[in-house]
């Protein structure tokens, strides 16, 4: 059984009144991939902040490769060394990367800034290739860009760092269909060459069916289901899960159905 690479365990987060996570707990194995799904609200990105460090938790701990990660760190060196271990892939990648900055001038100073004193341009290379772009994006800047080769850069630069686990949030949502395919498909080649655990925060089910080996169910901010994927989609336990089933739009859908039902819970 390979080691478990990311570890949450009874991680709390409140807003005020409001119990964003609430004892949240997951394993990652290594080379696995783990999806989050739940509803707008359902505490699934606040849960992925907590993991990458974007926001801090009010009880519970994350661990990495079995080690805790500190909520701050006052070291330069130190606070590098744990954005190392977990990068974050965004919905919209033209918000993430700076209009002004070249592809390559983006992972340029990605590397320079973790592994200074080398020379990069051996891996930009590697890192372009690895994501399916080819030396001739180079010189391209974000505008000059389609959404999916956007979407590759920003994997790009996140895989720079060489991290312990990517977390991918809604990371192909904004695309349309045939280029989702196409990203995922990377994704899948990416982690098999690489053995990099992934996580995916999604309210999007096809996507945890073709790329997930395990799912959890969140609902205001609990998990209320978990499991393999196969086992969970194929035959799921509980009535939120079902519910969000029957809500994928297909011959027959009943929305007004679906709606009362989501009230009744």
């Amino acid at each position: 059984m390979p080691e478990n690479v990311l570890e949450a365990v009874g991680l709390h987060r409140t807003f005020g009144s409001v119990h964003a996570v609430d004892d949240v707990s997951f394993a990652l194995p290594e080379g696995g991939s783990l999806g989050i799904v739940g509803e707008s609200g359902s505490g699934k990105t606040t849960t992925a902040r907590i993991v990458v460090g974007l926001e801090q938790a009010d009880a519970g701990e994350v661990l990495v490769r079995g080690e805790a990660r500190e909520a701050r760190h006052r070291g330069r060196a130190r606070r590098l060394a744990r954005a190392r271990e977990v990068q974050m892939v965004f919905q919209d990648p033209y918000l993430s990367l700076d209009p002004r900055t070249s592809v390559e001038q983006v992972l340029r100073e990605t590397l320079r800034l973790h592994f200074p004193g080398t020379d990069h341009a051996p891996r930009v290379r590697e890192l372009l290739d690895q994501v399916g772009l080819g030396t001739r994006a180079a010189d391209a800047r974000p505008r000059q860009l389609s959404g999916g080769q956007r979407q590759r850069v920003a994997i790009a630069r996140a895989l720079a760092v060489e991290p312990a686990v990517l977390v991918l949030d809604e990371a192909v949502a904004a695309l349309d269909v045939s280029v989702q395919a196409q990203i995922l498909n990377l994704l899948a080649d990416i982690r098999e060459e690489t053995r990099i655990g992934y996580l995916f925060i999604t309210h999007d089910l096809g996507v945890v069916r073709c790329v997930t080996d395990d799912v959890i169910v969140m609902r205001q901010g609990r998990v209320v289901e978990a499991g393999p994927t196969a086992e969970v989609l194929a035959a799921p336990q509980h009535a939120y899960t079902r519910l969000l089933l029957e809500s994928v739009p297909r011959p027959g859908w009943d929305p007004e159905a679906i709606a009362a039902a989501r009230r009744a819970l």
